[in-house]
């Protein structure tokens, strides 16, 4: 059976207004910007729909009827395989299919490299971004009130750890997998950019992030790419 892309239950609370571009539904957090900067990066044409964690956007039967894990970013691509839409959450799934249809060198041909590609990425998924979102939680919000402060050093000592793998694997390079900017930076920067910012989780002071010079280099080369400053405020936030 075709399927057309008003048959999503999403598209009911966010239409389309160009029905023929990937509509994206996000929030500028730290997952949800690794797919509007992939979208910049291979400059596909997109339509961004803003996901309001304040009025529980992510809960409604409309976005869970078309998403079930009921989590940002997710897409729908109106051109998918087959020429059929195909809805999609989970930010690495995301990365990983954007790259393969366009043919990006942001995740290589090259077999070997495009399973070391894929190994960092999941180091950002399985690793960086759990971690530092507890970290977050115990340093920023409702778990910052705990007067037992071990939780909190629990993640920030794993969290010091994996900041450490980073600063050792870019020691003489210029990215995660050498000269190439891939899927695996636009996972793990944006994340580590919101550890540090003061609009982030601004917990450099916790984490010793002036231990970590070439994680400082890195970062500043990523915050400098047009496709980043332009993805980190996709979706405005009303």
């Amino acid at each position: 059976m075709t399927q057309q892309l008003n048959d999503f239950s999403v598209t009911r609370k966010w239409p389309a207004q160009h029905p023929e571009r990937i509509q994206l539904y996000s929030l500028p957090t730290p997952n949800g910007v690794k797919v509007s900067i992939a979208l910049e990066e291979m400059q596909l044409p997109y339509e961004a729909h803003l996901v309001s964690f304040e009025t529980n956007d992510q809960l409604s039967t409309e976005f869970v009827g078309t998403f079930p894990n009921n989590k940002i970013p997710a897409i729908i691509d109106p051109n998918g395989p087959g020429a059929q839409p195909l809805a999609l959450f989970e930010s690495g799934a995301i990365l990983v299919y954007l790259a393969e249809k366009t043919g990006s060198p942001l995740l290589p041909a090259d077999p070997a490299a495009r399973y070391e590609t894929l190994q960092w990425l999941m180091f950002q998924m399985g690793g960086v971004g759990p971690m530092f979102g507890q970290v977050g939680f115990f340093h920023k919000f409702a778990g910052k009130a705990f007067e037992d402060k071990r939780p909190r050093d629990r993640y920030v000592n794993e969290s010091r750890r994996l900041l450490g793998v980073l600063e050792t694997r870019l020691t003489g390079r210029q990215w995660v997998m050498g000269d190439a900017f891939t899927i695996a930076d636009i996972a793990i920067w944006p994340w580590v950019r919101n550890m540090v910012v003061e609009t982030g989780y601004n917990a450099s002071e916790l984490l010793g992030w002036h231990e970590f010079p070439q994680l400082q280099r890195v970062l500043q080369a990523f915050e400098a790419r047009p496709s980043v400053q332009k993805g980190l405020k996709v979706p405005p936030r009303g």
